[in-house]
């Protein structure tokens, strides 16, 4: 694979910040979105743009097509069973929340408990944590080792007869951990437990199959796999969708309304309420198109390449503590630089052109368990390349020069 060759197709990446050439290297906060799905958005927007599924007119009909061709790619990227599994929303957060009001609200009671890890996002613990403060709900957290993996005993124990969801995140946005959900799933169902996934670190990077996880909701967001901001995805098994309670009412969820009763609509549409983000899915499945022309594999390939070669680099500078494992780990590094504050080396790196993500990363809780208040954070994606992870060090290099440690 010509790389060089791909990363032209991300102008952005060709500027220069503070005088500097840019290493962008902040891609698990958000990546860029390539040449391909910029035209298709222009090209839907000059030339099919309409309201969907309501309209008998031309425009109308080939926006619906459009953006019903894109659950179907979504449907075959993931290997859902059936397009009705997918539903779209703007991002992964509102997937979770859709979980949790349309199963949690109707489903759980006082003393039901929810069993997460120390290493959720937040938008997989405050969802929960609205559940219990109005339910009564008990929150069960399972621990990490020191090297940021689940304990998976601890897993197990936390499993009891009241455990009513697990919510689970398949790649930590902060340690880069690649948690091993099949297994831990295939836990959960020996207990007749629904798991929910968070995939956001995961589908960008990784083929996802979501059959073979068994995982019974997946979720994950649009702008991270080379997509527009507003466009994600709730995978759900049918037989849970088709259960649960709509999150939203408004036009479009429903079959028919009278002011005595409303009927809902089938699955998905019963959970995509009112006018949805048109363009943002046309652009996810832009994204989805340009992603499997150059397969996953590839990507995985290419990634873990990258992610080697910057591991190696940050663990030979002396001051610099890497979180998270060794092995088995996506390309994503937060790190600390003995006592200097994680948006100082930001802001000095920012100065070298270097883009990262400075903070606790939506994960205070981890931050907490690893003892620090936030890490400084790169993160790598297929477009990266060697002289993105050299000017990385070398601006690190300056940080440890102006603090002297």
């Amino acid at each position: 694979m010509d790389w060089e060759r791909v990363r032209k197709d991300f102008p952005i990446l060709d500027q220069k910040v503070h005088g500097k050439r840019l290493a962008f290297l902040d891609n698990a906060a958000s990546s860029h979105v390539p040449e391909p799905v910029l035209e298709r958005l222009l090209t839907y927007q000059r030339t099919e743009h309409s309201n969907i599924h309501r309209g008998v007119h031309a425009l109308s009909q080939r926006a619906t097509d459009a953006f019903e061709g894109v659950r179907t790619k979504v449907k075959d990227f993931i290997n859902a069973r059936e397009d009705r599994e997918i539903v779209f929303v703007r991002g992964a957060t509102e997937g979770i929340n859709l979980v949790m009001h349309g199963y949690g609200r109707k489903y759980l009671k006082a003393g039901d408990e929810v069993v997460i890890t120390t290493m959720e996002h937040h938008a997989n613990i405050v969802p929960w944590q609205m559940l219990r403060d109005e339910k009564g709900i008990v929150l069960k957290v399972v621990p990490i080792t020191d090297d940021g993996r689940i304990e998976e005993d601890a897993f197990v124990e936390a499993l009891s007869e009241r455990t009513r969801l697990v919510g689970l995140v398949h790649v930590s946005n902060s340690l880069g951990t690649i948690n091993d959900v099949k297994r831990l799933v295939s836990l959960a169902h020996q207990r007749d437990i629904p798991v929910l996934v968070d995939g956001c670190q995961a589908t960008p990077h990784m083929k996802v199959d979501v059959q073979d996880l068994d995982a019974d909701f997946y979720v994950f967001s649009g702008h991270k796999m080379c997509a527009p901001t507003g466009s994600g995805v709730l995978y759900g098994k049918a037989s849970w969708l088709e259960r649960m309670q709509p999150f939203m009412g408004g036009g479009d969820m429903i079959l028919s309304v009278s002011f005595e009763k409303t009927t809902y609509n089938q699955i998905p549409h019963k959970f995509e309420a009112g006018t949805p983000a048109i363009l943002p899915v046309v652009g996810l499945g832009a994204a989805i198109d340009y992603l499997e022309t150059i397969g996953m594999d590839r990507i995985a390939e290419r990634e873990a390449s990258l992610g080697d070669y910057a591991l190696g680099r940050l663990k030979a500078l002396e001051g610099v503590r890497v979180f998270g494992p060794d092995k088995d780990r996506a390309s994503v590094y937060s790190f600390g630089i003995s006592d200097v504050h994680p948006h100082d080396i930001g802001t000095i790196l920012d100065q070298a052109g270097v883009a990262i993500r400075a903070g606790h990363h939506c994960t205070q809780p981890l931050m907490k368990r690893l003892g620090v208040p936030a890490t400084a954070r790169a993160s790598v994606a297929f477009y990266n390349n060697e002289e993105d992870v050299d000017q990385l060090v070398g601006a690190i290099e300056h940080v440890r020069e102006i603090f002297g440690v």
